[in-house]
């Protein structure tokens, strides 16, 4: 096998380990230095590839690669573009080709969720259809954990930890103070068509606490009246109300409560504002004195309270990619495989992109309590291990210490320029 470079870049939403994955993918890529020339990050995703802007990860040092396994967000930037079919627009992938050839680029590593599987999936079936020899492995990366086949996504534990970590904070909070002021509080968290995060925060309740109270799930319809039913028998019973909410909330037609009406990159509804549309409901209907807090990107950039599970698991399947391409795989994302037993155990599986690409995992029935506001101890014990252990980031003066790599561009070889 000749040698060739790698292409690796981010894409979609960052997580609080992904840049762990990074690491995985560049340091197992050194290990085969017989057929793996430089890793080539894009900057900004995909996009990097269609502009040649092209980052020279040789350029760091070994350190400041290690760093990124306690750096939240995407050391080489990340994007939101969906690459449309080669009917639809084949400059882009001619672009792509083009760029790849100057560079002697045959191995691609795409880090990220469902959309950016099927980003990695057409990108391999483009190496054929062109006549370029190109492996295009997926490496998984989302905080929704909907990606199917694998048991659960790298970027979620650390996520679902902070959730309950700050449900279990904010419940204390409101417990001290709900005599004489709040009753009701809120959080809304991230999960458009999934509620895992949602789900996560059961782990906030303890023997002493119940909260919280309410989970709202994207795969159960809202009904107003049962969920201020739930909200008044909390308050009645404990003396406030703890509300987690997951922003893809929908009511019986399918409508989510909180679509802005615009529409992303990938032809997704912005949401947000659920929280207060909630709040209001309450304070209308119940009188009850209320506060609410959206997690937003401070779920997804909070590194200093990550999983220790999930930055393992995050480096793994970077690892297992180069692993993978090195043995002639294409068109395939390592996978997380939970073992049975008492003891959790996880090994690194495979599947084929046509299995991850466009598709979700939902929160299944069997997880989510009867009458739909809670989980049931089997989707306790699906969360409880995953949170499992801490990866603190070094600290000086009080502050976690976060590595900012170089970024030194890879030298344009074309003349022609790409619009975006």
């Amino acid at each position: 096998m000749s040698k060739a470079n790698a292409f690796y870049a981010q894409s979609g939403g960052v997580t609080p380990v992904i840049n762990a994955s990074a690491c995985g993918v560049i340091e197992t890529a050194a290990l085969y230095k017989d057929i793996i020339g430089k890793v080539y990050a894009g900057r900004n995703g995909i996009v990097g590839a269609l502009r040649e802007d092209l980052i020279d990860t040789s350029k760091e040092t070994k350190k400041a690669i290690r760093g990124l396994m306690t750096t939240p967000a995407g050391a080489f930037g990340s994007c939101r573009y969906k690459l449309r079919s080669l009917k639809e627009n084949r400059a882009e992938y001619e672009r792509l080709i083009a760029v790849f050839k100057a560079h002697n680029i045959r191995y691609f590593f795409y880090n990220g969720g469902g959309d950016s599987a099927d980003t990695c999936l057409k990108v391999s079936q483009l190496s054929q259809t062109m006549g370029y020899p190109l492996q295009a492995i997926h490496v998984p990366k989302t905080i929704d954990n909907d990606l199917p086949v694998t048991d659960n996504s790298p970027g979620f534990a650390s996520v679902a930890k902070y959730v309950a970590i700050s449900t279990r904070e904010a419940a204390f909070d409101v417990a001290s103070m709900c005599d004489t002021s709040t009753k009701v509080f809120i959080l809304e968290v991230m999960g458009r068509h999934a509620g895992w995060i949602a789900g996560a925060s059961c782990l906030a309740t303890t023997e002493t606490s119940s909260a919280p109270h309410v989970i709202l799930f994207p795969e159960i319809p809202f009904r107003e009246q049962d969920f201020l039913n739930k909200v008044r028998q909390a308050v009645d019973r404990c003396g406030y109300c703890v509300v987690v909410a997951s922003e893809g909330v929908q009511d019986a037609d399918g409508n989510f409560l909180s679509d802005s009406g615009v529409r992303d990159a990938f032809g997704h509804a912005q949401l947000g504002g659920l929280a207060p549309t909630l709040a209001n409901l309450i304070k209308s209907n119940l009188g009850y004195k209320f506060h609410w807090a959206v997690s937003d990107y401070l779920q997804r950039a909070a590194r200093h309270i990550a999983s220790q599970t999930d930055v393992d698991q995050a480096y793994a399947v970077g690892a297992a990619a180069v692993k993978f391409a090195a043995a002639g795989k294409n068109a395939v994302m390592p996978t997380i495989i939970r073992l049975p037993g008492s003891r959790y155990r996880w090994q690194i599986g495979e599947t084929a992109l046509t299995r991850v690409a466009n598709r979700e995992k939902k929160m299944p029935r069997k997880f989510i309590s009867r009458d739909g506001f809670g989980v049931t101890a089997a989707g306790r014990a699906y969360f409880e291990p995953l949170v499992q252990g801490e990866a603190y980031p070094e600290y000086r003066e009080g502050m976690p210490i976060y590595t900012v790599l170089k970024n030194v561009p890879v030298p344009r070889k074309l003349t022609e320029t790409f619009d975006i």
